[in-house]
C-alpha cells in the first residue's frame, strides 16, 4: 500500500465541517504562507488546493490573499455579493483557530484611504473621477438609490465604465456595505444629472447617515399576524398553465413594509407532470410540511413575515419578508439540506424594501 501511495499519492479526506477545513488548512499553512510570500505560482500551489476544499463545505466561497507585512499573510473570504452566503463566510472565519503567520478576514474590507484608485484599460476610477447624488422617490422614501457619474463616461464606453464603477465601489465601500446599503445604483453621464453632483468621497458618510436613520425609524417595528387572513387565488399563466396562490392581502397593505427589507424566496421543485404542473395529494401534503417547518423556525414576532406562496409549473414559491438576512439564510439552508433527497430546493435572499416581488398580487 505504501508503494501505491508513493505512485498515486494519498487521497485527502473530504471536508465536512468548518473545523475539518481549518485542520486541513493548518497542516498546509506553512507551505501556503511561503507561496504567498514568494508571490509566485499562487494559483497552482495555493488556490488550486484551496478551492476544492471550500467547495466540499459549500458552494459560494471566494477569496483573496496577500501579505499584510513581512511575516503575516492575509486570506480574505468573500461571498462576492451573494447575500445568502454572507453568514457562512462570517461563520467560517469566526471558527478559524490561531495559525501563526496568518490573518483571516470575512468580507473584503472597505478602503480607508480616500485616494485609492483603480485603473482598468484606459480609465481610472477614484474619488476624483466619480461623483454621485441620491435620487429620492416619494412613494419609496426609504429606498437608497444612488446615481453615479464618471468624468469619461459616454455612450460608446458605457459598459466598460459601468463595470469599473461596480468594481471600484465594491473595493471602496467593502463588499458587505456595497451589497447591503444601496438598493438601486444607476450610472449616467454628467450631462444627464438632475441634481447637483457630490464628490464620491462623501458617499460613505451619506450611507452611514441613512443607515442610522433607518435603524432608528424601524428597529422596534414588529407586527402580530392574525391567523386565516390569506386570500386563495386560482388562475392561469399566459402559457395556459394553472397557478394557485395563497397571499396575505391585508399584510401587503401594511404601511411599514420597509421595516422588513429582506425577502426570502424559497423554491421547492416537484414532479407535477401528471397534474398539469400542480402537486398531487401526497406531494401537496409534503410541500405543506416543508413550509410549516420553515414558518415554525421563522416566526413573525422574531422579525419574519410570511407573505404567502404560489404554486405552478412544478414549483412552489414561498415568500417571507425578514428584518435580517443572516439567520434566515441558515434556516433556509437547513431546510434545503434536510429534504435534499426528496425535493430539489433553492432559495435566494435579496433587498426588497417595498415587497415589490409580490406587487402583481396587490
Amino acid at each position: 500500500m505504501g508503494f501505491l501511495n508513493k505512485i498515486f499519492g494519498t487521497k485527502e479526506a473530504a471536508i465536512g465541517s468548518n473545523d475539518e477545513f481549518w485542520k486541513w488548512f493548518g497542516k498546509n499553512a506553512k507551505q501556503f504562507h511561503n507561496v504567498v510570500k514568494r508571490h509566485d505560482n499562487i494559483e497552482q500551489e495555493f488556490f488550486s488546493r484551496l478551492s476544492p476544499k471550500l467547495s466540499e463545505l459549500r458552494e459560494g466561497y471566494f477569496y483573496l490573499t496577500g501579505m499584510l507585512d513581512e511575516n503575516t499573510a492575509e486570506l480574505i473570504f468573500t461571498a462576492d455579493g451573494t447575500i445568502k452566503n454572507f453568514v457562512f463566510v462570517e461563520e467560517l472565519v469566526a471558527s478559524a483557530p490561531d495559525i501563526p503567520g496568518w490573518k483571516f478576514t470575512a468580507h473584503k474590507p472597505e478602503t480607508k484611504d480616500s485616494a485609492t484608485s483603480i485603473k482598468m484599460g484606459d480609465y481610472r476610477f477614484s474619488t476624483d473621477t466619480l461623483n454621485f447624488y441620491a435620487e429620492e422617490r416619494a412613494d419609496h422614501p426609504d429606498e437608497i438609490e444612488i446615481v453615479v457619474t464618471h468624468d469619461d463616461l459616454n455612450n460608446e464606453n458605457r459598459d466598460s465604465i459601468a463595470n469599473g464603477i461596480y468594481i471600484f465601489l465594491d473595493t471602496y465601500l467593502g463588499d458587505l456595505k456595497f451589497a447591503t446599503s444601496i438598493d438601486n445604483l444607476r450610472i449616467i453621464q454628467k450631462s444627464e444629472a438632475r441634481q447637483e453632483l457630490i464628490p464620491l468621497e462623501k458617499l460613505k458618510a451619506f450611507l452611514n447617515w441613512r443607515e442610522k436613520e433607518f435603524v432608528e425609524k424601524y428597529d422596534s417595528v414588529l407586527i402580530k399576524i392574525q391567523e386565516d387572513e390569506f386570500s386563495l387565488m386560482e388562475g392561469h399563466k399566459k402559457n395556459g398553465k394553472p397557478i394557485i396562490a395563497a397571499i396575505d392581502m391585508e399584510l401587503l397593505k401594511w404601511e411599514n413594509k420597509a421595516s422588513h427589507p429582506w425577502m426570502l424566496k424559497m423554491e421547492v421543485f416537484f414532479d407535477g407532470s401528471k397534474n398539469d404542473g400542480l402537486p398531487d395529494t401526497s406531494t401537496f401534503q409534503a410541500l405543506n410540511s416543508i413550509e410549516d417547518e420553515l414558518l415554525l423556525a421563522l416566526k413573525d414576532h422574531k422579525g419574519y413575515l410570511y407573505l404567502g406562496r404560489e404554486t405552478s409549473e412544478d414549483v412552489r414559491d414561498i415568500y417571507i419578508a425578514c428584518k435580517e438576512f443572516r439567520n434566515c439564510s441558515k434556516i433556509a439552508d437547513q431546510i434545503k439540506q434536510k429534504y435534499k433527497y426528496s425535493f430539489d430546493i433553492a432559495y435566494e435572499i435579496y433587498k426588497d424594501k417595498y415587497w415589490q416581488s409580490l406587487a402583481h398580487f396587490a
